[in-house]
């Protein structure tokens, strides 16, 4: 079971966060001010942070500040009013993971956080599974349905960068960047042909698609 810590000044926004984050299986802390989030974080094991901006006796900056000096890893998200340019820049500046503007869709927020989380998961076991197929970062190595599956190294890698943000768009010259680097003879062409590969190698896979965003890149979808 994950950890939120849930620091919102508004009673009521409060309550009905987390009653529902309760009702989808997460521990919650309830504070109503970053002070008293700040001694919850330093007391309990938190695996994700939830916090207003505007708050009295210690405000969403500084607790983000407050919590990157002792961890630089714990997700922090903002739940706030404010929605201007210069204010989601010093929140991510501070080092906060993302930025959810009131009045928000609760099951965006859902949304959001099992996606934050999921990746945690992902980077503190190195293993990465959806459906039938597992990925195992340590070994570089996959199994569908208990079997090997053979990828090359660099289609391994590919593959597991698109699990490990679903619906995210990749652009093909991202990456080139990130799996070609310098080598010259890659083209736009030369991921095309690596995701053909790699769609024909998962046509086992019941858990998801390699999307085309036509003129972009790709991305993967969870079915």
């Amino acid at each position: 079971m994950f950890n939120i810590l849930l620091v919102e000044d508004e009673k009521e926004l409060n309550d009905i966060l987390r009653t529902y984050l309760e009702s989808e299986g997460y521990s919650v802390f309830a504070c109503f001010n970053g002070r008293e989030g700040l001694d919850t974080f330093h007391n309990e094991k938190i695996d994700l942070i939830l916090s207003d901006i505007m708050m009295p006796v210690m405000d969403g900056y500084k607790l983000a500040e407050a919590v990157r000096k002792s961890d630089e890893s714990v997700p922090i998200v903002f739940l706030t009013a404010k929605d201007d340019k210069l204010s989601k820049q010093f929140g991510y500046k501070l080092g906060i993971d993302d930025y959810i503007v009131k009045p928000f869709d609760i099951d965006e927020v859902l949304m959001k956080i099992q996606a934050i989380l999921r990746r945690v998961y992902i980077n503190a076991t190195k293993k990465l599974t959806v459906g039938n197929l597992t990925m195992a970062l340590d070994e570089h190595t996959a199994y569908i349905d208990g079997e090997e599956a053979n990828f090359t190294v660099r289609e391994f890698d590919i593959l597991y960068k698109l699990l490990s943000y679903p619906k995210k768009t990749f652009t093909r010259s991202k990456l080139m960047d990130e799996f070609w680097g310098f080598d010259s003879s890659a083209t736009s062409r030369t991921v095309d042909v690596y995701v053909a590969k790699l769609r024909e190698k998962t046509l086992p896979c019941d858990g998801f698609e390699i999307v085309t965003v036509h003129g972009l890149g790709y991305k993967a979808v969870l079915k």
